[in-house]
């Protein structure tokens, strides 16, 4: 059944500009916000104050990288270009660093693999990277490829499996209200109500697959919209967060370790993931044993990113709706960059000016 909103509910129309959520929605509920206290807001707050920006310098330079390779048609070299340049770029940080979610396995990567250690200073870190998510789509010079990265105190980041997920993801106002367990349309209605729309007033990203026929389907039939993407559902669960992106959920399976990402992602901008591992086989299976995951589970945005402190950090590499991508000129580019702070409670949109030949000069226009 679709529900409808009383004509007294109906929400003003100014209340569509971009923005993040709200500043008090920006702890999820049932989380601490850092303590007052000095020595421990030192503490809490320490490691994102010292690592924010870094953390940008990082997804920009992967993005300049694997932008060089961009519309090309090359995939594996996209992805080469950006990994190397993460892995160099994160060696150089103030940071001793394990990968957690990375490119595969310690015998299927050459860098950035799971377990791999990276830079040589104090503060320990699990890291999760993808150097290009959506390297085939990069190559094609499609939207939506961008260079991501997560970073969290030691045991903030979920070790999940290199397998699928079926997801939830739900902006700030319906946290908590909905549940994966739930048919569609039960959630599509509290949906709408967390967020005083009618049905027909959604907006709905599913990766384009042709395991998801029926969800397209069921979603239709209520009356909401369906966006299909052809990759990239790390960014749409970012897009779900953020007030304005036209789109108000993400449904249906992908890859785990852009779960965990996008758990970071949600965790930073109050948004919720709900997810559950899917195992297509019994190797799968005994893999889950002995690394914990209960395949019935539903594990939610603190299960995934569990980390009293967490950096986000997004570089565009290819044009999207909430970042642009690395724009090339004469002897430079320019980058577009989404870095936030959880315990800082802080998000940023940067937008840089690379500088890559000694002679090159850029006018700055305001």
């Amino acid at each position: 059944m679709t529900s409808k909103r009383q004509p007294s509910e109906k929400a003003s129309p100014s209340a569509d500009p971009i923005e993040t959520a709200p500043t008090e929605q920006a702890t999820p509920a049932g989380a601490s916000a850092p303590q007052s206290t000095p020595g421990k807001a030192r503490t809490v707050q320490s490691f994102e104050h010292a690592l924010v920006l870094e953390t940008a310098r990082v997804t920009e330079g992967a993005a300049l990288a694997a932008s060089k390779f961009m519309g090309l048609g090359d995939k594996n070299a996209v992805d080469g270009a950006g990994t190397e340049a993460m892995r160099e770029l994160l060696n150089s940080l103030d940071i001793r660093g394990t990968v957690v979610i990375g490119e595969g396995e310690m015998d299927e990567a050459p860098m950035l693999y799971i377990g791999e250690q990276v830079g040589s200073g104090q503060y320990e870190v699990d890291i999760a990277v993808d150097p290009v998510e959506g390297t085939e789509v990069t190559a094609k010079g499609l939207p939506n490829g961008l260079a991501v990265i997560a970073l969290s105190e030691r045991g903030g980041l979920m070790h999940a499996p290199d397998c699928y997920m079926e997801k939830l993801i739900v902006p700030p106002p319906a946290a908590g209200r909905v549940n994966l367990d739930w048919p569609v349309e039960a959630n599509l209605n509290v949906l709408a109500q967390s967020l005083n729309r009618d049905v027909d007033d959604l907006m709905i990203t599913i990766l384009d697959r042709e395991r998801h026929a029926d969800l397209i389907r069921r979603v239709r039939a209520t009356g909401a919209r369906v966006k299909l993407i052809g990759d990239g559902d790390v960014i749409a669960g970012i897009a779900v967060g953020v007030r304005g992106s036209g789109v108000h959920a993400l449904m249906g399976s992908g890859g785990a370790p852009e779960g965990v990402l996008s758990a970071a992602a949600c965790k930073c901008l109050g948004a919720e993931i709900q997810g559950r591992f899917i195992a297509e086989d019994d190797a799968m299976r005994e893999r889950f044993k002995t690394m914990g995951v209960d395949e019935k589970r539903i594990y939610k945005t603190a299960d995934l990113a569990p980390g009293s402190q967490m950096v986000f950090s997004a570089t565009g590499i290819t044009y999207g709706e909430i970042l642009d991508g690395v724009r090339r000129f004469a002897g430079g580019a320019r980058t577009h960059t989404l870095v936030m702070g959880y315990a800082t409670r802080v998000v940023r949109f940067i937008d840089s000016i690379h500088l890559e030949d000694d002679k090159a000069r850029v006018t700055i226009r305001v």
